[in-house]
């Protein structure tokens, strides 16, 4: 476990090493290779592995809003790059909030390294937008007012939503971003 947990810090370092490099005078480049994300879905399925072995202090204390991870193609394409991003983001705001009330309902304590670099792992992707010239993300002052989202109330259902949610609209999202397609002649 303490391997797992210092690849994700490792990976986290290097972000922020890369952005806080001195001498560079431009912003932020753009993080446009998809190791970073498959990195991140890895760890992503090693959590929901650890927790569907899990027999005891590893259950939600109540049901949780998550973002539904069927993807529209048809839809998908027909949105704007912000519509989408509001998406993604939306998203990835619910599930930090899924996961922070995990945190607090696992008891059992061989889950609680899964669960920390699972949220590190959520800021991580929110600094990737970022460097994708993705503004941030003003969460509403309530969940239930988001569109596209459902309820799960097992941390295993949690956690595959997760995995899910990363492989679909983040992997769409990241794929299509416009700071990544200017490198393209």
């Amino acid at each position: 476990m303490l391997q797992k947990t210092s690849r994700g810090l490792l990976a986290l370092l290097l972000i922020v090493l890369e952005w806080t490099r001195p001498g560079l005078p431009s912003p932020l480049r753009p993080i446009c290779d998809l190791r970073v994300l498959n990195h991140f879905i890895k760890e992503a399925r090693d959590a929901e592995v650890a927790m569907k072995s899990c027999r005891e202090g590893c259950s939600l204390s109540e049901s949780v809003n998550v973002p539904q991870t069927r993807v529209d193609f048809d839809v998908w394409e027909k949105k704007n790059a912000l519509e989408q991003a509001q998406e993604v983001q939306s998203g990835l705001w619910l599930l930090q909030q899924a996961l922070g009330l995990l945190r607090t309902s696992v008891t059992n304590t061989a889950l609680h390294g899964h669960i920390d670099n699972t949220i590190r792992n959520l800021l991580s992707i929110n600094a990737v937008l970022r460097s994708l010239n993705i503004q941030d993300y003003i969460p509403p002052g309530n969940a239930a007012g988001l569109e596209g989202t459902w309820r799960v109330s097992s941390a295993t259902d949690l956690l595959q939503v997760h995995v899910n949610f990363l492989r679909g609209k983040v992997r769409l999202l990241l794929l299509d971003a416009q700071a990544c397609q200017q490198d393209v002649s």
